[in-house]
């Protein structure tokens, strides 16, 4: 458990699990997506009382959004990734344990998609308009004040796990992932991270200028900015699947071009209706 710098590089080995009971363990990336949503909601409460909306509307969307973001990300990862193994397994898409030689495993979930989450939230959110009879793009365009602050949280969580690590570096704050290997790599989630906090700052500081944007303009503002720079920065990491090699654009290149078009849509567009 040491981080140090040694020949300019960082080596890092934290284990990812801060405490264990039997086969429940506390993980740094669990904290860091709890961490995601409690920031969330407290700035989001912030937003819903200076427009005047309650906070059990706001409840309402927080049980929806988890839902969404949890099962999305889950079903992302399953369907985009690793398709082949789990349309044999399944159950082990919704289930958080299996069984192994006979014996009950607790696998917790394994492998969660970004752009699943995406859209899963965006599922989230039609449903939870429609129930609530909120605006869609109204909900949408202050949800997504907070939804990058959120990714950097879990991008944060990813670098205590060790995962979706960079390509091979010679920078100077090149991370070796020894749990991986002993090679100094881009530490690619804190490029994103960095990143999403950039984006967070760049749309509360719009939103706090004018409250009432065009509908739909913060909303695509975030689709541009977040899934181009998610584009960006594939190139610093390793493909995460085997299928992926060879390919011009990964998989999550490929993902973020229709979410950057459809962010293109809603800044130009001339919308029909600014009533909210």
């Amino acid at each position: 458990m040491t981080m140090h710098a040694i020949l300019n590089v960082i080596h890092w080995n934290i284990d990812p699990v801060i405490f264990e009971v039997g086969s429940f363990g506390l993980r740094y990336y669990a904290l860091c997506f709890l961490a995601a949503f409690v920031v969330s909601y407290v700035l989001m409460l912030k937003i819903f009382t200076r427009e005047g909306k309650s906070q059990e509307l706001l409840d309402q969307l927080s049980i929806y959004i988890f839902l969404g973001t949890l099962i999305g990300a889950r079903l992302g990862h399953c369907l985009f990734y690793e398709f082949d193994y789990y349309i044999q397994h399944p159950l082990e898409m919704i289930l958080p344990f299996r069984m192994n030689n006979g014996s009950f495993e607790l696998t917790g979930f394994q492998g969660l998609a970004s752009h699943g989450g995406a859209i899963g939230i965006l599922t989230a959110l039609f449903l939870f308009s429609r129930k609530t009879k909120t605006n869609f793009i109204w909900i949408a365009d202050r949800l997504v004040l907070v939804v990058p602050l959120a990714g950097a949280f879990v991008r944060i969580g990813n670098f205590f796990n060790s995962e979706i690590v960079g390509l091979p570096s010679t920078l100077p704050w090149a991370v070796v992932f020894e749990k991986n290997d002993l090679v100094p790599r881009h530490p690619a989630q804190l490029y994103e991270a960095i990143a999403y906090i950039i984006i967070f700052l760049i749309l509360w500081s719009m939103y706090q200028k004018n409250a009432k944007p065009k509908p739909g303009y913060l909303f695509g503002i975030f689709l541009v900015l977040l899934f181009g720079a998610r584009f960006f920065l594939e190139f610093f990491k390793e493909n995460q699947e085997a299928f992926e090699e060879g390919m011009k654009f990964n998989m999550g290149q490929l993902l973020s071009i229709p979410f950057m078009i459809g962010g293109l849509y809603l800044i130009f567009r001339k919308p029909k209706d600014s009533s909210k």
